[in-house]
């Protein structure tokens, strides 16, 4: 099975990255699509949206595998850290995550430890998703170096667009230097309210620096306080509430995510 591992990416927080790793992964679970989701934020959002209350509780993260190779030691087995909720898989997070950065900085081979703990697990999937943390720093480049594609999500916010520069410069150094292979998949705009002009307007913005060079999905995700709902139910908005808009604009970023393919 080839796999195709994206990193949902942006180092601006609050721009929907949890959110849509988690609903873009259930689209492409519904078209019947074999989907891996991996927490790789130390605040364990993606952990906790799929019903892990206390992730660090749990025996076996996503930290205790990059310290497993940090390390040199033998990963345990798929079923020791693989969690399944419905119709995803996932590997959770805890905030000792955070701590893996300090440790990073003398590990040998240091930006390739997420990639050597995918390869592991690629061939069991379609998709492999990785929610990045909001930063640039060495967790952020080890899902760059791991990931086939990036997905940028921005929402219509003067400072998300702006931060999408630094983002995109950090993509490209990883490109020249590590992961020559790196694609950018495209921007998705979420929390885009169509009834405000600066909405527009910093779309417009978005479209006129980025479109030339990068895709820019058509799919806009709304803003909608369903989703904070779904969240605490421990679902994906399009299997809480299949009809909201939210819902919707994601099973069509789902479609049109594949056909772009």
């Amino acid at each position: 099975m080839s796999s195709k591992v994206i990193a949902i990416a942006n180092q601006k927080g609050g721009v929907g990255k949890t959110t849509t790793t988690m609903n873009l992964g259930y689209a492409l679970a519904e078209q019947g699509k074999k989907v891996l989701l991996i927490d790789f934020d130390p605040q364990s959002n993606l952990a906790m949206c799929m019903g892990v209350d206390r992730p660090e509780e749990l025996d076996t993260t996503i930290y205790h595998l990059m310290m497993g190779v940090i390390e040199e030691k033998e990963l345990p087995s798929k079923e020791d850290y693989i969690i399944s909720n419905g119709k995803l898989d996932f590997i959770p997070c805890s905030i000792e995550l955070s701590a893996v950065e300090v440790n990073l900085v003398n590990a040998m081979s240091r930006e390739l430890t997420l990639k050597s703990i995918i390869q592991e697990v690629k061939e069991s999937y379609d998709y492999i998703i990785i929610d990045c943390m909001p930063s640039l720093g060495m967790l952020t480049i080890n899902a760059l170096v791991a990931c086939d594609t990036v997905l940028i999500t921005a929402t219509p916010q003067y400072l998300s667009a702006k931060g999408l520069e630094l983002l995109l410069k950090t993509i490209i150094k990883v490109k020249r230097r590590i992961n020559p292979n790196i694609e950018i998949d495209g921007i998705l705009i979420t929390m885009f309210t169509q009834r405000t002009i600066l909405s527009k307007e910093i779309v417009k913005l978005i479209d006129e620096a980025y479109g030339k060079q990068i895709r820019v999905f058509n799919s806009k995700i709304p803003a909608s306080v369903k989703v904070g709902e779904s969240n605490l139910r421990n679902k994906s908005i399009i299997e809480y509430k299949r009809k909201n808009k939210v819902a919707q604009a994601y099973i069509d970023f789902g479609r049109e995510y594949i056909s772009y393919e």
